[in-house]
This record gives C-alpha cells, structure tokens and sequence, in this order.
C-alpha cells in the first residue's frame, strides 16, 4: 500500500522532510496540532501541556503495550494559527537529543490541505539513528489517523451548522 506520508532524508544531511496532503480544510488540519483532545486522538499520546502560543510549551506522555511510560517535550518559537509552527522535540532518555521542526501548513483547496514539515536533527548520525526506527511506517499511521479522526471533526461540525 501506497504511503501517503512522503518522507526525505538526503544523505549526509541532518535533516528529514515530511510532506503530506490530507482531505481536511486549512483550519481543522491547524487545529489537530493545537488542540488536545485532538492531538490525544491522534497521537495516541497523552497530553499533559499544550500552550499553544508563541513561547509556549508543550509535554506529551505514551505508554507502550508493557506499561512503560515515555515522555516528550518542546518549546514553541513561532505560532502563526493556520500557517507555521516553530517547536523543539526532545524525547526524554534518548540518545536522540533536541530537534528543531519546522511545520508550515498550506491551503490546497477549500476542503484539502497540505503539511510540510523539516525536522532537523543535532547530528546526521541522529537523524540516521531515528531513522532506523520504525519512523516512516509510524508517521503514515499516524497522519492516516489524524485525518480520519480529524474528519469526523468536520463531520459533527458540519451537521451541528446545518442544525442551527
């Protein structure tokens, strides 16, 4: 099956490129990285912070099958509702260290959207380490749930408007 999710990672670079068009207008795509019930959904994550804002913070929690706990977390550098995202991620206890992403959020059509976003790594050797992870398969099933979940989003909204 085709992934929909595009991933690039150029040799020798420190950074990977995730691209991906999704079937939900500008605004609910926005909103499924800003607003928590969403992200929790999504993500499969817990949310214990989410200041969605310039000089915000953030600190998400998962747990995998054996009940062990992983942490995440970032500041917020830039906040443009429905067009930039500027955040560090660090996952505690990995050799990973602090990323900087980058998302940028386009309109393609009243009801389709687009995500770019470059994750840039500390080291080429970090990015390589991360990548060896099941990272591409779990971005796809991620964004393939984020549109999905996000869809029903637009749906109830949708028929709450025409209730009104």
């Amino acid at each position: 099956m085709e992934q929909k999710t595009k991933v690039n990672a150029e040799d020798g670079k420190q950074e990977i490129l995730i691209t991906r068009e999704f079937e939900l207008p500008l605004a609910l795509l926005f909103k499924a990285y800003v607003e928590p019930e969403i992200v929790e959904q999504w993500m499969g994550t817990k949310v214990l912070k989410l200041e969605s804002k310039k000089h915000g913070s953030y600190q998400f929690e998962t747990t995998d099958t054996k009940g062990n706990k992983y942490g995440f977390n970032g500041v917020i550098h830039e906040f443009k509702p429905n067009q930039k995202i500027i955040r560090t991620f660090e996952m505690e206890n990995m050799p990973f260290g602090v990323q900087l992403e980058v998302l940028e959020f386009e309109e393609l059509t009243e009801d389709s959207s687009k995500l770019q976003k470059k994750v840039i790594y500390e080291s080429v050797s970090h990015r390589d380490e991360n990548l060896k992870l099941p990272f591409v398969q779990g971005i796809n099933i991620a964004h393939n749930r984020l549109q999905e979940i996000t869809r029903k989003f637009k749906i109830a909204t949708y028929d709450n408007d025409k209730e009104k």
